[in-house]
């Protein structure tokens, strides 16, 4: 499936080292206001090569509005974008044309569809996400009305974890590190993996504040599911938790509750969601990336026959995917918030007779 939501949906289109990479978000209320601007800085957070810790692929990924768009207005029908690829250097790949890369897609998508497009993994690449980050800008600006606010950062890279949290300083970092302390040891260790044609994996950890509550669709549409869903179809993606995560295992009943008081809840280790639906408090989420699969060491893998063969790689890649992960992290979570909250209309009768009736 190419297509993400129920009344919110996203279809992503192209490959990699194709002539362009797109989307088209349906279901977009009319009358949002449409920041071109706005959605062209999200994608510049995600486009490749911006310092020595990314690949080397230089791709402006200018991003180009087709329809559901006038006088800067949402129309109410589907919004198509397209992002052309413009830095392709497909003859990297000529010497794995006949093989499979070890950790990537290769060998299952040649085993579904009986061929694949060798070129930097054509649609399994995580180029395909800058089209989701398109479509997450504007669910962006959907919340944005409503007051929610979403940000991220790698709380951990190789294992050398945050002590504290800062959002702000992550969003200037070239590292999206929250942690000042740390950051400098992150980027040591990603440079070491990298000098040594090796990679690093980390934790993304993405937070959404001004959620109201009620938004969850019980019992097969939960928003703590489906932001799972949303995160682990993220390209190397290998684990999400959902507030403490895997730490509330370690917890009793009794430390693990958060507390109800007047004033809200007194503490957070749910992550803002109790039963598949948001509570009002802040939402939590981490996703865990392993270390990008592209390294130039070689490697034991097999050829299209069968043959046992050793690979050794070329190309662009990044030595820390995480890294541009972080952007990708949040747009999909405001895809599912937004989703969330147009289903969240029908709810109760008193939206519908507020919208047709006036009272």
């Amino acid at each position: 499936m190419n297509t993400f939501g129920k009344k919110l949906t996203l279809t992503t289109f192209g490959e990699s080292h194709g002539k362009a990479i797109g989307c088209v978000l349906d279901g977009v209320p009319a009358g949002l206001k449409i920041d071109e601007a706005f959605i062209q800085s999200e994608l510049d957070r995600r486009k490749p090569g911006k310092s020595k810790l990314e690949t080397g692929r230089k791709e402006p990924d200018r991003v180009e509005i087709l329809s559901g768009v006038f006088e800067g207005l949402s129309t109410g029908t589907p919004i198509a974008m397209v992002i052309y690829n413009t830095n392709q250097k497909s003859k990297d790949y000529d010497n794995v044309k006949d093989l499979f890369r070890p950790g990537h897609a290769d060998f299952t998508y040649f085993q579904k569809y009986g061929l694949r497009d060798y070129r930097g993994g054509g649609r399994s690449s995580a180029r395909e996400t800058a089209a989701r980050v398109a479509g997450g800008a504007i669910a962006k600006l959907m919340l944005e009305t409503l007051g929610i606010k979403i940000r991220s950062g790698l709380c951990e890279v190789d294992g050398i974890k945050a002590e504290s949290i800062d959002f702000e300083h992550a969003r200037h970092s070239k590292l999206c590190a929250l942690d000042p302390n740390a950051e400098a040891a992150q980027e040591a260790a990603i440079l070491q993996a990298k000098e040594q044609h090796d990679s690093v994996g980390g934790v993304v950890l993405t937070e959404a504040t001004g959620v109201p509550a009620g938004l969850g669709e019980p019992l097969y549409y939960k928003l703590d599911a489906i932001l799972a869903e949303a995160m682990m179809g993220i390209n190397a993606a290998k684990a999400v938790e959902i507030g403490d995560g895997i730490a509330s295992t370690h917890l009793k009943g009794s430390q693990n509750n958060d507390p109800i008081t007047p004033e809200g809840f007194a503490s957070n280790h749910a992550g803002g969601i109790l039963g598949g639906i948001s509570n009002g408090d802040r939402i939590i989420v981490k996703t865990h990336f392993k270390p990008t699969p592209s390294i130039f060491q070689p490697q034991q893998t097999i050829d299209k026959e069968g043959n046992s063969v050793t690979l050794s790689l070329k190309g662009r890649h990044d030595p820390c995917v995480a890294i541009r992960g972080a952007v990708v992290t949040e747009a999909m979570m405001a895809l599912v918030l937004a989703d969330m909250a147009l289903l969240g209309m029908g709810s109760k009768m008193e939206h519908l007779t507020t919208l047709y009736k006036g009272t």
